[in-house]
């Protein structure tokens, strides 16, 4: 592929949304993890169909759509139950990541996952940029802006893998203590330097 990718990271509540947006309004083509997970599992979706063959119609809203909390709590005490959704949902959503990305058409493209480390996807990019914040600062805009309990905030905090791990394996790190245009001022620094890197190619 002769695609230039940026893989985008970010714990919970880091801001890695405005900074993909930001790329967006560039013209950067976005391609996002999080979007094709929930197309996977969309009404009338072979992932759906598998998920409500294997587990019953308790899985399904009244519309049609799939019952995530249904779905978590029952995967979430059962590592077979776990291990087989992965099986089943990791292919599918890599075969897209895959097809998207091949198919972009801006100077380089990004690939925008929470999970990007986790799951291996940064094997796919040829740079990786973490947006990073400080503990307290997740907390306080993740309860803000999902008006969630700081507890529950701290629980998807603790299964995501640690900031230094994830300062650790990132290529960049952009800082996003500060305000928004400052955040856009780094990046735009960033922004130019990417497309550099991509014309190298």
């Amino acid at each position: 592929m002769a695609q230039w990718i940026l893989g985008l990271t970010g714990g919970i509540g880091a801001g890695k949304t405005a900074v993909s947006d930001a790329l967006a309004d560039k013209g950067i083509c976005i391609v996002d993890a999080d979007v094709i997970a929930r197309d996977v599992v969309a009404p009338n979706s072979e992932g759906l169909r598998a998920i409500v063959d294997k587990f019953g119609r308790d899985m399904l809203q009244s519309d049609g759509m799939l019952n995530r909390a249904a779905l978590r709590e029952l995967i979430f005490s059962n590592e077979t139950y776990k291990n087989w959704l992965n099986n089943l949902l990791h292919p599918m959503i890599r075969k897209t990541i895959l097809s998207q990305l091949a198919n972009a058409d801006s100077h380089y493209v990004v690939l925008s996952a929470p999970l990007l480390f986790e799951n291996q996807l940064d094997a796919l990019c040829n740079h990786t940029l973490l947006v990073d914040v400080s503990e307290e600062i997740q907390l306080h805009r993740t309860t803000q802006r999902d008006k969630v309990a700081i507890t529950q905030v701290k629980q998807i905090m603790a299964a995501q893998m640690s900031r230094q791990d994830k300062c650790h394996k990132a290529d960049t790190i952009l800082n996003n203590n500060g305000s928004l245009a400052h955040m856009h001022a780094k990046l735009e620094t960033l922004h130019q330097g990417f497309l550099k890197q991509a014309q190298s190619l």
